[in-house]
Formats: C-alpha cells, structure tokens, sequence
C-alpha cells in the first residue's frame, strides 16, 4: 500500500525537474514561404531566428505567390507571412471560402501599393490611371511590375485588358525587384518617363519623390494591410508556435530598417538578429503566451540566442 504514494511522489519530482513539451515533435519543423519581396524576406528571417531560439526547426522555401498559396493547401507549407490586401483578394479568395488556408492575424498596417510615376511626371499630367495613355508615347508604351506570378502584375494585366483604362498599346515589362528599381532609378537620373509597380514600406522607394496614380477603382491598388496565412488545421495542431505565429505583429519602420539592410547587400537571417539585438524588446509581444518548444521560459531564450 506504502508503494503508491511513493510512486506518486517520484513522479511528481519528475514532472517538476522536466517540462512538458509544448507542441508535438511533428510541430518541430516550421514551414515558411518567402516569395522573394524584400519585405517577407525581413518578416519572415524575424520569425525564423526566434523561432530558432525558442527550439522549432524553420524551413524556408522561395515560391511564387501561385505555388505558395497552392503549398498551404496541400499542407507543403505551413506558414505565410505576405497576404497583401486587398490586392491579393482573387488569388486567395477560393482557398479561403473552401478553408484550406485560414488567415489568423494582421500583421503590417499602414502598407500601401500601386503604379507610381516620379513627381516630375504627375506634373507633367499624369495622376491618374487614364491619363497614361495620354503619354504613352513618352512611356514608350511600358509599364514596370516585378516577377511573373505575382498579384501586382496581374492586376496591372486586368488593366490592360480594359478599354475604359485608355492602356491600349501599352505592355507590363515583368522583372526582379531589383530589376524594376534598377530601371526606375535609371530613368529618374535622367528625368525620362517611367511608371512602375510601387509599394510602401520600402527602404528605396520610400525615399523616391514618386506618386501613386489615383483611380485605381476596387483593383485592390490602395491602402494597403498585410496578413498571416497559415495551412488549415495548423493553430490547432501545433498550439504553442501557432500562438507565436499569431501574435507577430511588425511596423513599417522596423520594416525599412531591415529592408534597407537586406538590399544593400545583408543576409536577411542576420540582418533580422541584429535588430533584435538593437530592439532587445520587441518580441516580448511576440513571445506572449508562448513557450520553447520543450515547454521552457521563451523569452529567457531568445534573450540567450542574441547575446
């Protein structure tokens, strides 16, 4: 009779040296998209060296929005941290009405995106969308966006595609980010005329004297917020890193600090960790309710990590 209760008690002294594990050991690997934008490339680099410190296994792949959204789906990825709104309504709409994907935060507002022409060029006539076709000629008949695939390209096609635009005989030059800032940087040196694929925030544009184009309709160009998709099922499965997942939450200054980093030249995992050093409390918000991935004191390990 003696046994049991001491059974009991050594038990007890076992639970309490040990901590329980906070997710399942299938909740180890943490699945992210980057789809190549300077920006997720900060936001999710953040999330991958906390999650780091706090023990998961983050995995990031770069995919276009298309396979991404697809990815999710098919439970490829588990976590996306780029869903601009509203441009990004028809890519995402279907997976989101049969829940497939589940977005679960907000993590930027503030954001903005569309066609922007330099200062120069909105004084020369040109502020709205229609107006471009008044100068196509002196556009040389191009408008800039960034990679195939993308939601701002495609909303620039389905302009094309519309004869009350007054876009006839213009074509989307499709590139790299880089790529268009390149060629916008080019064009402004020179005081040419340029129309490109504009988004806020954004380290280098954000420092262009450049101005978006007004009537842009419901298009989904605008004020702009960005979103946390994750794959259907996954807060419930994986509670602990779903409760950091939805808490993330950044700002457009953090944003460009990084951003700017990142594009001349820095690692976006090591530029991420620096800012953590220079901003030791920004992911206590973060780290609310959360735990290591062994059930420790989340945020004594992260503070460990950035020593």
């Amino acid at each position: 009779m003696r046994r049991l209760p001491f059974a009991a008690a050594v038990t007890g002294v076992l639970c309490s040296g040990f901590a329980a594990a906070a997710d399942p050991d299938s909740c180890s690997k943490v699945r992210l998209s980057d789809v190549g934008w300077t920006d997720i490339q900060a936001t999710t680099a953040t999330a991958s060296v906390v999650l780091t410190a706090l023990g998961y296994r983050p995995e990031v792949k770069q995919l276009s929005i298309p396979v991404t959204l697809a990815s999710l789906k098919n439970n490829d990825i588990d976590v996306f941290l780029g869903n601009w709104m509203p441009s990004m309504t028809a890519d995402i709409k279907d997976y989101t009405a049969e829940g497939s994907i589940e977005t679960v935060s907000k993590n930027l507002d503030g954001a903005g995106y569309g066609l922007v022409v330099p200062n120069y060029v909105a004084e020369g006539g040109v502020k709205t969308l229609t107006d471009l076709g008044k100068f196509k000629d002196k556009f040389g008949g191009k408008i800039y966006g960034i990679e195939a695939g993308n939601d701002g390209n495609r909303i620039i096609l389905d302009m094309l595609g519309k004869a009350e635009n007054n876009l006839a005989g213009f074509e989307l030059v499709e590139s790299s980010e880089a790529g268009m800032l390149t060629q916008a940087e080019q064009a402004m040196k020179g005081n040419q005329w340029i129309v490109f694929l504009g988004w806020t925030p954004h380290p280098v544009m954000g420092e262009m004297k450049i101005t978006y184009l007004d009537g842009m309709g419901d298009s989904g160009f605008g004020a702009a917020t960005v979103h946390t998709n994750v794959r259907k099922g996954y807060l419930q499965k994986c509670p602990n890193v779903g409760k950091f997942i939805s808490n993330l939450k950044f700002d457009l200054s953090m944003e460009n600090t990084m951003m700017d980093a990142i594009l001349k030249g820095g690692n976006a995992n090591d530029v991420a960790k620096d800012w953590l050093k220079a901003n030791p409390d920004a992911a206590a918000k973060w780290l609310d309710g959360v735990t290591t991935f062994d059930g420790g004191d989340a945020s004594a390990a992260v503070k460990a990590a950035l020593k």
